[in-house]
């Protein structure tokens, strides 16, 4: 084989073409920002038209499909073709972001992708409009070296990521062929100092508690439903204590990954990556102190920890709220613990890449928060998520760190280049 044509001269080619867009990134980004996607309502048609557009201009040989899923959500899907068959490598993003909310307390307006002391502000810059520049870039340099590399890079973006992706990522999978790739790379927020192969499950259940109104003196007369509710919300504490087995490598992963995930993420991620949580988010009852509340109703987020199914999770819960009387439980949402193998090509080769990148070895981990990424594995697809650090996430003053997002095109670049290379 010709010199030019090793994958040693082939890296070296994408990393420059990668320098060269370098410039690219925030501009992508500002522009994305620039058309608001709040979800809700989650209208996405016209940051999709603006994304389209985007991807025409910088990488003209991509083949660019739109799909309209509904009245509010658009979708889209670019694929670049290599030099021969191959393996297909899937970039993944959503281009819904949380609701501006009030503006007023922000230092900059929300949607002009402000550029000050090294960070990009506005909605979405983290979540995850500059997750998604910094992945079409990454496309753009693998259009540009595709002489290089065997198989297809696909970018799908999708509409309803913060409305659980059923019109989004779920529908393209199930839809689009391109968009199911032997491996999926997810730019969503993140850090580039940690990787993450799975997340969480979880549950979020409705109790609802009844009772005999009473007049507040006469309390022998009534039957207090948040008294019930309380005694129910005891039970439900107590699935802390139930014990999951992961997969193998997932614990040890979580383990060494702690010095540098939890210096990220917080003290204690680890323990609550390993353990069923329970968070009381809602509670409802009563109208006055002097009356028995007939009702009362709590709504709960109970999350799963790999190794525990949802399902085994909800028949503890109602096993344990069967003994309380006047209670009754619903289950809203359910979604089981997702996990790529941590030693699976697509994590190592993001792994190696993010090395390279940073001169560091990065963190390994599971993921406490949710993603489309789920998505993706309960298709059967290793997927790993790889993006630039939140800072104020759906608050105000929303922003991340330019350099974070030219780290993170220069890693899914060149991990796809690996990957579609092995």
């Amino acid at each position: 084989m010709a010199a030019a044509m090793t994958p040693h001269s082939g890296r070296a080619r994408l990393l420059e073409a990668c320098a060269a867009r370098q410039a690219q990134i925030v501009a992508i980004a500002r522009r994305l920002i620039a058309v608001p996607s709040p979800n809700p309502p989650g209208l996405t048609h016209a940051v999709a038209a603006e994304a389209a557009a985007i991807l025409r201009e910088h990488v003209p040989t991509a083949h660019v499909t739109a799909h309209r899923t509904s009245d509010e959500v658009s979708n889209l899907v670019a694929v670049v073709d290599g030099s021969a068959s191959g393996r297909r490598l899937v970039l993944n993003g959503h281009l819904d972001t949380y609701p501006l909310g009030d503006i007023s307390g922000w230092s900059v307006d929300p949607l002009a992708g402000v550029v000050r002391d090294g960070r990009l502000y506005g909605r979405g810059a983290a979540d995850m409009k500059g997750g998604i520049a910094a992945s079409i870039v990454a496309l753009a340099a693998l259009a540009d070296c595709a002489a290089d590399w065997r198989g297809e890079a696909v970018l799908t973006l999708a509409g309803d990521e913060e409305s659980m992706g059923a019109l989004g990522t779920a529908w393209l999978l199930e839809t689009v062929p391109q968009a199911r790739g032997d491996a999926v790379i997810i730019g969503d927020a993140g850090s580039p100092m940690v990787l993450r192969f799975g997340e969480k499950g979880f549950l979020w259940v409705r109790l609802t508690a009844t009772g005999k109104p009473a007049h507040g003196a006469h309390v022998h007369l009534g039957v207090n439903a948040l008294d019930r509710l309380r005694a129910a919300l005891d039970a439900v504490d107590g699935l802390r204590a139930l014990q999951a087995t992961p997969p193998p490598g997932v614990a040890e992963a979580i383990a060494a990954a702690k010095p540098i995930s939890e210096a990220l993420s917080g003290a204690g991620e680890a323990a609550v990556l390993g353990a069923v949580t329970v968070n009381l988010g809602r509670i409802i009852g009563g109208t006055s102190p002097n009356l028995v509340p007939p009702t009362a109703e709590a709504s709960l987020d109970i999350r799963v920890p790999a190794g525990l199914s949802a399902r085994a999770v909800e028949e503890v819960l109602k096993h344990a709220l069967a003994r309380h009387d006047g209670v009754t439980v619903e289950v809203l949402r359910r979604c089981d613990p997702t996990v790529t193998d941590p030693a699976h090509p697509i994590v190592q080769t993001v792994r190696q890449a993010a090395e390279q990148m940073l001169g560091r070895a990065p963190a390994v981990n599971m993921r406490v928060g949710g993603s489309d990424a789920r998505l993706c594995r309960q298709a059967g697809i290793a997927t790993v998520v790889y993006g630039p650090t939140p800072h104020n996430m759906g608050g105000v003053d929303e922003y991340v760190l330019i350099a974070e997002l030219d780290t993170v095109a220069r890693v899914h670049a060149l991990a796809a280049f690996d990957y579609l290379m092995a």
